[in-house]
């Protein structure tokens, strides 16, 4: 394991092509010398030269431990990538890691990442290595460096190793950067409450307008008005699900489909609605609301009946 992460933490593009064959499962051995396997050849790992393969060649058998290492070294290793994607994928791997001697490769990937939010990422995953460092001293300049941080996730990173420290002074330290850092956030989160608030205001602003103009042109209180919102909603869901599965290049753009659709299918439900059942009822109130409540259950049922058993056995076949 020492071998193996002191190899990340200087590795070369043979070192990281050496790891990912044992991670494949493409490393053979014959006393002391090491053969790559590819295409049923035999190469060596340093010149990269084919070699022949000797007769009482046997295969690295990783267990499961080891596969764990790998992986994690392998996740280390990209953070130097050139591919944006592929740091972003290494530093989700290696969330909750506190391997320290994974240290020197998190702080030279931090020093060269240009993209805030992976620095931000990396920033937060180098401080909570270092608050799980036997130095102590470690410990008072990582939560000194925390206590600047506005990320969500460092109160969750603080209240964990406050649960865990014994040292007096380390957790005064995580107490002063946790009050800091809930003071910064919490700005944040009152404009998220706001946000929420008006969010939540307009949803049933529109849905009250729409009851009030429906009732004073038609003289119909519709009780279904509510479910003609969550058919367009639905169908809103089933051009995202098109989209994934036939034009995966354009999936950020479905929503401009998805919109005119979404007023589309609530349209000619609608339509379809006072057409059949809404325009024998006019000037009739009471007659309109039971009718559109008993509308409004049947639609509740069909969607239930239909796209929610879908999506749940889609689920399922997915876990």
């Amino acid at each position: 394991m020492e071998a193996l992460a002191k190899a990340a933490a200087d590795g070369d593009e043979k070192t990281v092509a050496f790891i990912q064959a044992l991670s494949d499962d493409a490393v053979k051995t014959s006393g002391e010398k090491a053969f790559v396997i590819k295409d049923d050849k035999a190469f060596d790992p340093i010149s990269g030269a084919e070699l022949p393969l000797p007769a009482d060649a046997e295969d690295v058998i990783n267990p499961n431990l080891m596969r764990s290492e790998l992986d994690n070294a392998l996740a280390a290793l990209k953070l130097l990538s050139k591919d944006e994607k592929l740091r972003r994928d290494a530093i989700k791997t290696l969330a909750g890691d506190s391997d320290e001697a994974r240290l020197p490769l998190i702080e030279k990937a931090y020093a060269a990442e240009t993209v805030p939010a992976l620095k931000s990422q990396l920033e937060l995953m180098r401080a909570a290595i270092l608050l799980g460092s036997s130095d102590k001293a470690k410990r008072l300049e990582a939560a000194a460096q925390l206590s600047a941080s506005n990320n969500p996730n460092t109160k969750t990173v603080l209240i964990e190793r406050l649960g865990s420290e014994q040292d007096a002074d380390v957790k005064v330290a995580l107490q002063a950067a946790l009050a800091k850092v809930e003071a910064s956030l919490a700005w944040g989160d009152k404009l998220g409450a706001i946000f929420s608030g008006i969010s939540l205001g307009s949803i049933l602003l529109l849905v009250a307008l729409g009851l009030a103009i429906t009732y004073g042109l038609m003289g119909v209180i519709n009780m279904a008005h509510g479910e003609l919102m969550m058919i367009g909603a639905y169908a809103t869901y089933v051009v995202q699900g098109l989209f994934q599965k036939y034009l995966p290049g354009a999936f950020d753009w479905y929503l401009l489909a998805a919109v005119p659709v979404a007023f589309m299918a609530s349209a000619l439900m609608g339509a379809a609605l006072e057409r059949s059942v809404i325009r024998f009822l006019y000037g009739r109130p009471l007659e309109t609301l039971l009718a559109t409540w008993g509308i409004s259950l049947m639609l509740q049922q069909l969607v239930r009946s239909i796209l929610v058993r879908k999506t749940s056995g889609l689920k399922t076949r997915c876990g």
